[in-house]
């Protein structure tokens, strides 16, 4: 369980305006499961999503978005991963592979989390940020994501990583502008039938 709970290179809890976020967050909640939900709706509203209001930076690491203000989904999953963490609660990485346009090609992955909960064990929660046609809430033990799958290409990837995917910091690394790097958003390539879609949780 250690690794759901490590200061890395993106998840970079031990600086110290994520620690004092997280400080600030863990002052005003009274449980976990508070604090959990606090942490979750910070970034969810208060860090904004790059695309949605056409903001630069790209950024990756927890303290820049914390910094700046902004991210895309995978920036801001880091965030609340990094806020988690520096109060104690064990939190993953999640990815979904979604369609652009809803149906058909192209395709990209999509940032979320996991957060270890006591009583419900593993619970995905989506901070990407809502809009109108978007409403991701925090109720365990009912999922409420951004997103659901439409097209039969679309996954829930079924792992929780501890540190994000190799292609996902390449991508914020190689792109300078939020229109740069929604030309350029990760992806991977399916191994399993598209029929096959049984979670396993916690790998």
């Amino acid at each position: 369980m250690d690794r759901y709970l490590a200061d890395s290179e993106y998840i970079d809890w031990r600086d110290n305006r994520v620690l004092g976020m997280a400080e600030f967050l863990a002052a005003r909640s009274s449980t976990p499961l508070e604090l959990a939900r606090d942490c979750f709706e910070w970034v969810r509203d208060q860090i904004k999503h790059s695309l949605d209001f056409k903001l630069d930076p790209v950024t990756a690491k927890a303290s820049e978005v914390l910094a700046h203000g902004t991210g895309f989904c995978y920036a801001k999953s880091h965030l609340l991963a990094a806020l988690l963490r520096a109060n104690g609660i064990p939190c993953g990485l999640c990815y979904q592979r979604l369609s652009l346009s809803g149906t058909g090609a192209p395709y990209c992955l999509h940032g979320l989390n996991a957060v270890l909960l006591d009583g419900f064990g593993w619970y995905r929660v989506d901070p990407r940020g809502n809009r109108p046609d978007i409403d991701a809430q925090f109720r365990p033990p009912v999922e409420k994501l951004a997103f659901t799958l439409k097209d039969s290409r679309e996954r829930d990837l079924p792992e929780i990583w501890p540190e994000p995917l190799p292609c996902v910091v390449e991508a914020l690394a190689r792109n300078s502008s939020y229109v740069a790097l929604l030309g350029d958003l990760p992806d991977v390539e399916l191994v399993n039938s598209p029929s096959s879609q049984t979670r396993e949780r916690g790998k």
